[in-house]
């Protein structure tokens, strides 16, 4: 009789722990975008090439990704889309693989390609670029994560950063 109310109170508090196991798995932050300090965003003029017959521009993203949890998580993937003066530039889905420790920061490049036949309503941005100026961007979005046994929740669409764009020659 004894062993039976003893393995019931283990079953009851293990029943405990996986409920509060379960809650635990909505309480997730989503990582923390910003443009990396110093890294600004760049804009490349492209070719014509197979992929572009008109050619377009590369732009690269330098992002801070801060992981504002008290536990470790591996950035999965980050399906976005890149506006620059708030028209649509370009969508990109990056199925990443970055583990990172709580509270752990790390910088990381998101490359776009941007095809001119897709810009039509960018052509004030693109005059100002090729004149040496700066265009913001915003780059919004969802974020996949996988935090091993508290789930695989994805984050969005939200606001992942915002900034300033310019030519690198």
């Amino acid at each position: 009789m004894r062993f039976a109310c003893i393995l019931t109170i283990v079953g009851t508090l293990s029943g405990a722990g996986c409920a509060s196991l379960g809650g635990l798995s909505t309480i997730i932050q989503p990582p923390r975008f910003e443009q990396a300090e110093g890294q600004p965003a760049q804009l490349r003029i492209l070719g014509p090439s197979r992929s572009m017959p008109v050619g377009g521009a590369g732009v690269r993203l330098w992002l801070k990704v801060t992981n504002p949890n008290a536990f470790g998580f591996t950035l999965s993937t980050i399906n976005a889309a890149l506006s620059l003066e708030g028209s649509r530039a370009a969508d990109a889905d990056f199925p990443l693989g970055l583990p990172l420790s709580a509270r752990q920061e790390s910088i990381i490049p998101l490359d776009l390609s941007v095809s001119f036949a897709d810009l039509p309503g960018l052509a004030s941005a693109l005059r100002r670029l090729a004149v040496g100026g700066s265009v913001p961007y915003d780059l919004e979005g969802t974020v996949g994560v996988d935090a091993g046994r508290l789930g695989t929740p994805t984050f969005g669409p939200m606001l992942l950063t915002r900034g300033e764009m310019r030519v690198v020659r």
